[in-house]
């Protein structure tokens, strides 16, 4: 192994902690997270990031790239990447009565890949799959009733611990599948308080949603070399419906205070309450192509479609009325004026840029929720190594003040360290 495996090893035992913590801390504060699973992360990570996230058809031996299974062979024979990485998000949301500020900042994922042989790459690690948090408070002056306040809050998040394979069964050609283990909760709740008459029961609802079951996707790359340096690239990935065991638990109750202070009296009751239930969620059939144009160590040109059937999904065995189907268009470059440049640093660095447009999963009154973003960044390479500090920006527009809805303007903001290493060498000097 190289001398700084150590150090690596070190930086993921100590990082571990740190995201499966951030696994649990919602990272959203969207009200559309109230529906379906809640506000979902996208396919990609990493390097694409800046890239619009079009990463399908993307093959980079010293970058991860989770957006395709058949990538994790593109990794030199001798290489060890570990990546992990932070996520910040500033949004103002604004309907029609007025606008709202928030942040949110945690950790978001990390990831491993490095070779078998010479015809076999494997990658591991723990990336988010949905998010829920809001809170959102109405209130109502009723007549002869008074002042009402309804509050409707969650959080939870659901992640996806997964290792993934990439064989090359000819010169040109890899195919790559992961084996993904989804775990996590996600809880919503509502609260009516009739503060304006003291004889209305106020009444409670906290419903929860466990997740824990394994599921298989795929993937499939095939290089078309070009003249010296130049190629392309297509890829697709794929997803057949898979159920997921889930544990659902309901509970809602009534209750009543007179009095005040340590005289008050509390009548309580329940209405419902229905522990930890089995059931399955159907998730969506998914399937992406991807096209990739590469002048190595020079250029790269990715285009991506992607689709989810979210229309068809079964929550519970029913489907939803707020879900449609999926759709994701991705388009992003890359451009290094000179990797191996001596003397300038500017030159070496990865000039990223991109958009996206998608057909969110939500749909409310047969209007969609669409979700638009313009993306770019930089990998600024460390010296005397091949690891990269790669800085991703997304100022982008999801919903729209229509139809009583929310319009969500927001800036994300992405660190991911991308450590590279070699192993297996054995060194006369240490």
């Amino acid at each position: 192994m190289g001398r700084y495996n150590k150090r690596f090893i070190l930086v993921a035992l100590v990082m571990f902690p740190a995201l499966l913590f951030a696994q649990f801390n919602n990272n959203t504060s969207s009200p559309y997270s109230r529906y379906g699973l809640g506000e979902l992360h996208p396919y990609s990570f990493g390097r694409s990031t800046a890239m619009g996230g079009a990463s399908i058809a993307s093959r980079n031996h010293e970058q991860i790239n989770l957006g395709n299974p058949a990538s994790f062979d593109a990794v030199d024979s001798l290489g060890f990447m570990f990546e992990f990485a932070v996520n910040a998000k500033a949004v103002q949301f604004v309907d029609n009565i007025g606008k709202v500020v928030a942040n949110d900042i945690n950790f978001q994922y990390f990831a491993m890949n490095f070779q078998i042989n010479n015809r076999l790459g494997t990658s591991l690690g723990l990336v988010p799959f949905s998010d829920v948090g809001y809170n959102v408070v109405i209130d109502q002056d009723i007549e002869n009733t008074g002042a009402v306040r309804t509050n409707y809050y969650g959080a939870g998040t659901i992640s996806n611990v997964f290792i993934g394979a990439a064989f090359q069964p000819f010169k040109f050609l890899s195919v790559g599948a992961n084996l993904n283990y989804y775990f996590g909760m996600l809880n919503r709740n509502a609260e009516i308080v009739f503060s304006g008459a003291s004889d209305f029961y106020n009444m409670q609802q906290y419903k929860s949603l466990r997740i824990s079951d394994f599921s298989f996707d795929y993937g499939l790359q095939a290089t078309i070399p070009l003249k010296e340096k130049e190629k392309i690239i297509l890829g697709a990935v794929f997803e057949n419906n898979p159920k997921y065991n889930t544990f659902f638990s309901d509970i809602t109750q009534k209750n009543l205070a007179s009095g005040s202070g340590s005289n008050a009296v509390v009548d309580q009751d329940t209405l419902y309450f229905s522990e930890e239930t089995k059931g399955v969620i159907e998730f969506p059939f998914t399937y992406g192509f991807g096209i990739s144009y590469v002048k190595e160590n020079k250029l790269e040109i990715n285009a991506d479609y992607y689709h989810q059937s979210w229309g068809e999904a079964k929550f519970l065995g029913t489907k939803s009325n707020f879900l449609t189907d999926l759709n994701k268009f991705a388009l992003g470059a890359e451009w290094i004026p000179d990797k191996f440049s001596i003397k300038s640093y500017t030159s070496r660095i990865a000039y990223r840029a991109g958009l996206r447009y998608e057909h969110t999963y939500l749909i409310f009154n047969n209007r969609q929720i669409n979700d638009f973003g313009i993306t770019f960044g930089v990998g600024l390479p460390v010296y005397r190594s091949k690891s990269t500090i790669n800085v991703a920006a997304e100022v982008g527009r999801k919903g729209t003040q229509e139809d009583n809805l929310v319009q969500e303007n927001y800036f994300r903001l992405n660190l991911m360290v991308n450590l590279y290493d070699l192993w297996f060498i054995k060194r006369r000097f240490d």
